[in-house]
C-alpha cells in the first residue's frame, strides 16, 4: 500500500483521515495479534519439550529400574556383597534421572514467561510513532 505524501494527506478531509486511521490501527493490531499467536506457539513448543524430558527422566528413571536393576544386582553381586551392588546400581540411575530432570528444567525456564515479548514491544515502538505523528500534525 502506497504511503501519500504530506501534503496529499494535508489535502484530505478530516472524516478521509480518521477512517484511514482507524483502517490501518485495524490492520496493526491484527498484524500484532498475529505475532503474538506466533510467540506463543513457538514459547508452547519449548515449554512442551521440557515437560516431555520431565515425563522421559520419570520413565527412564522407572523403567531402567525396574528392567536393569536385577541384571546388572546380579552381575555385581559375583564380585561383591549383595547390598553393595543394589546401592551402586541405584546411584547411577539416580544420576542419571537428576540431569534428565535438570535439563528438562532448563527447556521449561526457557519457555517462560509466557508472553508475546516481540509483539509487546511492537506495539510500544507503534504507540510511540503514532504519538510523535499526532503532535507533529498538531503543529
Amino acid at each position: 500500500m502506497a504511503t501519500p505524501s504530506d501534503n496529499e494527506l494535508r489535502d484530505r478531509s478530516t472524516a478521509e483521515l480518521l477512517k484511514r486511521l482507524s483502517d490501518e490501527t485495524t490492520t496493526l493490531v491484527k498484524q500484532e495479534v498475529e505475532l503474538a499467536k506466533a510467540e506463543l506457539q513457538e514459547k508452547g513448543k519449548r515449554a512442551g519439550v521440557g515437560a516431555g524430558m520431565f515425563g522421559g527422566a520419570g520413565l527412564f528413571g522407572v523403567a531402567a529400574f525396574a528392567a536393569l536393576t536385577a541384571c546388572v544386582i546380579a552381575a555385581l553381586d559375583l564380585a561383591m556383597a549383595l547390598w553393595l551392588a543394589a546401592l551402586i546400581v541405584a546411584v547411577v540411575y539416580a544420576a542419571v534421572a537428576g540431569v534428565l530432570a535438570l535439563r528438562g528444567k532448563q527447556k521449561v525456564k526457557e519457555a517462560t514467561p509466557p508472553v508475546p515479548e516481540q509483539a509487546r514491544e511492537s506495539v510500544k515502538e507503534d504507540v510511540e510513532w503514532a504519538k510523535t505523528r499526532a503532535r507533529s500534525g498538531r503543529r
